[in-house]
């Protein structure tokens, strides 16, 4: 099946950044255009939903800006004003498509960096360079700046000559807002006495301390050992700080989730005992404690736990529990709230059964995948549960990706 060049009038944008047109065979998905615009685009034939590229825009967009050309930045032809109202749509669009729910939706609260925000960044090591993995059937994309990454990991980035990271297939790194400090890890097989001139390279250009990760099917699953240096370094979000690493799991812009988890701890409210499920290293549960006699943080993540517990034996908060256990199988009694912040497939048929279950009359929904977020909220809404407040919070400016805070009452 070859692709064909389709002259298209781009009706708007759709969830994933894509614009939508029609022609007589259908409804098409473009990458790359905006709403209102007239383009050319490369599109593949094939069964079901069809999807293109845009290749020439015959008529621009107002909002179109000249973006760079990253895999990742699938928003960044659009002025930043622009992409918070995109971002608003989506969450609308979900919420009356999905959950079959009319409610109105608050204006997308912006990140206060638009660029150069992300804390983390993993690479492809080549020999031409660091490089973003490949994406679409495309070769890797050595990229020299990454607009999207903080100073500090481009920094170090501009001192890496990538041949002395062999035998290193990938390199991933933490940077801390709050220090200034970047961590590394090396990804590959081996010893970690194979990989002591990588650390002393890496080192050398400006890193505190570096890891060796196995290469996994699960992204650093298969254990990870320090090599020098520190393995973790000090983050502020919101209120409270944490310590978070090159392999572990934290929100890549914290100053954008620092307001998500400040705003999710004021629509929580106060009262006795809060539950926060999914709660990792305790990030939003540590935001209840001021208001809650106590606050229980659940999660299967024994290294998230780990590194929560270790946290607030730092900062003195005695009234946060960290439990390790299955949402879909918590059974907590006395819980006035409950806080969810689940993976991208959103909360499991068990635990929205607990939650209804509980004696919790409210429950704060963090998500950070519109679809899955509006089938549960329509869901507990069946049952009985009443949509409130519904905030869009930009963590990914110049992608289309949206985080949402929303609050639920029995």
């Amino acid at each position: 099946m070859s692709d064909a060049l389709l002259t298209l009038e781009i009706e708007k944008l759709v969830a994933g950044g894509l614009g939508l047109a029609r022609d007589e065979s259908g409804v098409v998905l473009v990458r790359g255009a905006l709403p209102g615009e007239q383009v050319t685009a490369r599109v593949r034939a094939g069964k079901g939903v069809r999807q293109g590229q845009t290749v020439e825009v015959l008529r621009r967009s107002p909002v179109r800006v000249d973006g760079p050309d990253l895999p990742t930045a699938d928003l960044a032809h659009a002025t930043y004003e622009a992409q918070l109202d995109f971002k608003r749509a989506f969450v609308q669009e979900a919420l009356s498509r999905i959950a079959k729910v009319q409610h109105g939706v608050s204006p997308t609260v912006p990140s206060p960096e638009a660029w150069g925000y992300r804390n983390t960044a993993q690479y492809l090591v080549t020999p031409g360079g660091l490089a973003y993995r490949e994406r679409r059937g495309s070769e890797p994309l050595v990229v020299r700046r990454d607009p999207l990454v903080m100073p500090q990991i481009q920094a170090v980035m501009d001192r890496i000559d990538p041949t002395l990271l062999d035998p290193a297939t990938e390199v991933a790194f933490r940077a801390s807002r709050l220090t200034g400090e970047v961590v590394a890890a090396v990804i590959g097989a081996g010893e970690t006495r194979q990989y002591l001139r990588a650390s002393d390279h890496l080192m050398e250009a400006g890193v505190v301390g570096v890891s060796l990760a196995q290469p996994a099917g699960k992204r650093f699953s298969a254990g990870v050992r320090l090599i020098a240096g520190e393995s973790e370094i000090r983050e502020q979000f919101g209120q409270v700080q944490v310590s978070v690493s090159a392999t572990g799991f934290a929100q890549v812009n914290p100053q954008a989730a620092g307001l998500a988890y400040e705003r999710a701890a004021e629509l929580a409210g106060k009262g006795e005992h809060a539950v926060d499920l999914y709660g990792g290293a305790g990030a939003i549960g540590r935001h209840l404690a001021p208001n809650f006699r106590r606050v229980t943080v659940l999660d299967a993540a024994p290294e998230a736990l780990a590194r929560g517990r270790q946290d607030v034996a730092v900062s003195g908060e005695s009234n946060v529990t960290f439990r390790s256990g299955d949402a879909a199988r918590f059974s907590e009694l006395g819980t006035d709230v409950i806080v969810v912040d689940p993976p991208r497939a959103g909360l499991e048929e068990g635990a929205r059964e607990h939650i209804n279950a509980s004696t919790a009359d409210r429950l704060v929904y963090v998500s950070c995948d519109p679809a899955t977020w509006a089938r549960d909220v329509g869901d507990l809404v069946r049952r009985g549960w009443k949509l409130a407040d519904v905030i869009p919070h930009d963590f990914y400016p110049q992608t289309s990706h949206v985080e949402i805070v929303s609050v639920l009452n029995r």
